[in-house]
């Protein structure tokens, strides 16, 4: 029998409004045989009542409500059994910058500045908060429309939230690097009376009446909230409802996803910073294409209460600014427990940018870059060349990957299971990308995927955690082309940070990859900032001014 007929047959075991009475013999032969398994004419006898209880045991699980936010009662954790939690306090400082140094006529000329150099003039009290706001809603205005990056701007909050950090910077309270800075938010996150609308037409009105934990940390931190920005639908890709999002160094491409409005924006100077996420390159895919730096956690590092989940093993929430500095800083206001996600650790993060390198062993995935081919190899071999002028000392490392591919179907069974609704109830025909690699044929073909196999992948997963930990054991920081270890590093949790690096012949940017160890972020970061301090790829610009009003 031909295999679409199989998979016609299996479905039935899953479908929603079969009988059970209705399951075969023959049925549930050819289910056995669609996922390797033969059973003999008895098994299959002493089989089929159990199965049909169990499709009965289904309808009525799916009769029970289950809110989209409420998460498996199994949690993922990357760190292996036995690692302990320092309690060392945490090292940060930040890179001193006199405002006066900083020249500008109008506030307009300041929106491609690094946090810190915001910080300064805000404290100097050079310039306003509600200046600033008011130049990035102008600018969001401006240019929004046409890189298709905003969903929701948020300017009555935005103005109440910049007219307290004004006034409380005038009074001398100053809540940290972030005060006073306006920020853009992925619209997974939950903004209390504010839609949000995870890019997807079936929740394009919805209003979550709670803010997420990072929206509340960066409250706290006296950032200003000006936009909500837009992701591909239900975090995939760059297309949303309301259209593809465009890189703005080149507008009639993609900035692909799913984080493409945190990425475009920031890259185009519409924010002074953003939060994106990242499932398996939504943080590292777009801040390349948009020549922004990108900082992907470690799983567990920031709380996902109130974000939008897609697979609760894989989510993690990270920032997209314009430099590696400013994506620490950021870091520091959102991470911590916050006693909602069980799977945050408490694990100290440290940020120490003018700190030596000298000690720190450094890894490089030759083989990788050798495999590059074309106009990108002469790149990264200027980038390897910077790296070593910024005093980074390399040698050749390999961090096998032996079963990523095969086990990176736990994202699809996750994702399926997290919007079993919408399959079910048709609403996932209302998206705009329904082809082959879309979502809405992801979640039906995901169905096929037995929960035998999901766990037995969990436990391969455990295993490749294990192997993966020991490759690094020996090293604190690996460099590599941004996508080489990607998958990888996903399903075990290890943070990535990419970094423009270069431009193509076309005026695309390119990006260049820095791997580290579980919670050592500050680590990896430093390496990354040595890199920008010698090189001035994350000072570009892109031609912004280019695109019509």
């Amino acid at each position: 029998m031909e295999r679409r007929e199989w998979i016609r047959l299996v479905s039935v075991l899953a479908a929603s409004g079969a009988a059970a009475a209705e399951i075969t013999r023959e049925q549930l032969d050819m289910a056995a045989r669609l996922v390797g398994l033969e059973f003999s004419e008895a098994d299959i006898a002493m089989m089929l009542p159990n199965v049909r209880r169990s499709v009965e045991s289904f309808a009525k699980l799916r009769q029970i409500e289950v809110p989209l936010d409420t998460e498996p009662a199994l949690a993922f954790h990357p760190g292996l059994p036995g690692r302990t939690i320092s309690s060392e306090k945490p090292r940060r400082t930040m890179t001193r910058v006199d405002p006066r140094a900083i020249t500008f006529r109008k506030p307009e000329e300041l929106a491609f500045r690094t946090i810190p150099e915001l910080a300064a003039l805000l404290r100097a009290r050079r310039v306003s908060s509600t200046e600033l706001t008011r130049m990035y809603l102008a600018r969001l205005k401006q240019y929004g429309p046409q890189l298709n990056c905003v969903i929701t701007l948020t300017e009555e909050r935005a103005r109440a939230q910049a007219t307290r950090a004004d006034e409380e910077i005038r009074r001398g309270k100053i809540r940290g690097p972030l005060h006073g800075i306006p920020w853009g938010a992925k619209d997974l996150l939950a903004t209390k009376g504010i839609r949000t609308t995870w890019g997807a037409e079936p929740f394009e009105n919805q209003m979550i009446p709670y803010d997420a934990t990072v929206v509340e940390r960066l409250d706290a931190a006296g950032a200003v909230l000006v936009a909500k920005l837009s992701m591909g639908a239900l975090a995939q890709g760059g297309l949303w409802f309301g259209g593809m999002t465009k890189t703005p160094w080149k507008v009639e491409q993609t900035s692909s996803g799913s984080s493409a409005g945190s990425a475009s924006a920031t890259s185009a100077g519409l924010v002074g910073f953003s939060i994106g996420t990242e499932t398996l390159g939504s943080i590292v895919t777009p801040s390349i294409r948009c020549g922004v730096t990108g900082l992907r956690p470690t799983y567990g590092r920031v709380s996902r209460y109130g974000a939008m989940g897609l697979s609760w093993s894989m989510d993690k929430i990270g920032p997209i600014c314009r430099s590696v500095e400013d994506c620490m800083l950021v870091l520091a206001a959102i991470h911590g427990p916050d006693g909602r996600d069980r799977t945050v650790t408490p694990d100290p993060l440290h940020w120490e940018p003018a700190r030596p390198l000298a000690g720190l062993r450094i890894g490089v995935l030759e083989k990788a870059f050798q495999a590059v081919q074309g106009e990108d190899q002469k790149i990264y071999t200027q980038a390897l060349s910077d790296l070593n002028r910024a005093g980074v000392v390399m040698k050749p490392v390999e961090i096998p990957d032996e079963s990523s591919n095969q086990i990176g179907f736990v994202l699809v069974a996750e994702a399926a299971a997290a919007f079993d609704d919408i399959t079910r109830d048709g609403r996932v025909a209302q998206l705009k990308g329904q082809k082959a690699n879309d979502w809405p044929n992801t979640f039906r073909t995901a169905r096929m995927i037995p929960a035998v196999e999901y766990l037995r992948a969990q436990r391969a997963r455990t295993r490749l955690i294990e192997q993966t930990e020991k490759a690094m054991a020996d090293w604190d920081v690996i460099v590599g082309p941004p996508f080489t270890l990607l998958r990888l590093t996903n399903l075990t949790g290890h943070p990535e940070v990419v970094t423009p690096c270069g431009f193509a012949a076309d005026g695309m940017p390119r990006g260049l990859g820095f791997y580290g160890r579980l919670y050592e972020e500050g680590t990896v970061a430093r390496v990354a900032h040595a890199f920008q301090q010698v090189t001035d790829w994350h000072r570009r610009q892109p031609p912004v001014g280019q695109l019509s009003s």
